[in-house]
Formats: C-alpha cells, structure tokens, sequence
C-alpha cells in the first residue's frame, strides 16, 4: 500500500465507468468534497457519489430521556415496511442504519443512509413523504430540531446538512449501482432458476 500521508490530497479512484459492478474505494478530503468537482445544489453543495451510491451520516444530540421513542419509531418502521413494501419506496434507498450511543452522560444519534438520488432530493422526498401520510419524523426526538420542519422544509434540510458528518473512506464490493438493478439482477436470477429447474424437470 502506498504511503501518502502529508501528501497533497489526490484521489486516485477510477470512474464510475471503469468499475461499475466491481469491487472499488474511494477516499475523500476533509470535509467530505473534492475541490475541484464541487456541484452546486439548490441548498449547498451536493455532497458527491461514491461507489456506494449517495448518502449521508447525521450524528446529532437527542433531548434527555426520549430513548424510548427512538426504539418505539424503529419499531414503526418495521411495521409499516412489512404493511406496505413501498412505503418509503420513493427514497431510493438501498440500507438505513440507526444507531444510539452514549459520549459522557449525553445519547446521540446515528442516522446513516446510503440511497441513489442526490442530498437534495433525497431529503425534500423525505418531508414530502411525511407530509402526505401524516407521520412524524424521528427527529423530533432531536436537540435543535426545526418545530416547524412540516411547512418549512429548508429548515428541516439546513439541519441535515448542519448534522452530517462527511466519510473520508468508502468502500463498496458492487460499485455504482442503483437499488432499481439490484432488484432486476435479482428478478433475472429467480426467473432464471425457475426456468433451469422446469428444464431438469
């Protein structure tokens, strides 16, 4: 492995092209964007693809005492998916993780997506999705969080981009490719070992 500490940064990832499907890293500079490629969004900068896709990490302080309502919002979740495959569908998403952890006697919270679209979209198609099925967002259970974030979406997306904490590193064994053919790989491969076993029948 080369050493390239107190080097000037240089990315040396292959694009998009070179490794789609294939195993790729990419490495980002502090504060998570390449100065040489920044594109401007209607918000701020969009934060850039990586082999994983688009995503972000927002790490923020809950309001003492509502552990609960996080493990209770989770749990919601779970149940809505299973009602309603799609209901969340519109966010292009391929994982969400949830984390709580403790750093002195404060709770914070890990909220950690990785999706297609970019920053942007992605968080208007989240307050679009609240505001036409009349849930509530878990972030409310957050320090700092916009009371009127329902008619005031660039509130609820200051905070996000305020609360996001930028990869420096990441890594995908399936290179820049969208949950939409992730999902018809895997239609092809069913619709091709049912056509294998009818053959062996």
């Amino acid at each position: 492995m080369p050493d390239v500490i107190d080097k000037p940064f240089v990315s040396h990832a292959p694009s998009p092209a070179q490794v789609k499907g294939g195993p790729s890293a990419m490495a980002f500079p502090p504060g998570g964007f390449f100065q040489d490629r920044i594109e401007q969004g209607r918000y701020g900068p969009i934060f850039p693809r990586s082999p994983l896709n688009y995503g972000f990490t927002i790490i923020a302080k809950i309001i003492p005492g509502r552990e609960d309502r996080f493990y209770a919002y989770g749990r919601n979740l779970e149940a809505a998916v299973a009602g309603a495959p799609d209901v969340i569908a519109v966010l292009k998403l391929h994982t969400l993780k949830w984390v709580l952890f403790d750093i002195g006697s404060d709770t914070y919270f890990m909220y950690q997506g990785v999706f297609d679209t970019d920053f942007d979209k992605y968080t208007e198609d989240a307050v679009a999705i609240f505001a036409a099925t009349g849930i509530d967002t878990v972030f409310e259970n957050l320090e700092g969080f916009p009371a009127d974030w329902k008619s005031n979406p660039e509130a609820f997306i200051r905070f996000v981009r305020d609360h996001h904490r930028p990869s420096f590193m990441e890594y995908a064994e399936y290179s820049y490719v969208s949950a939409a053919e992730v999902k018809s790989a895997l239609a092809v491969k069913a619709g091709l070992a049912g056509i294998l076993d009818n053959m062996q029948l």
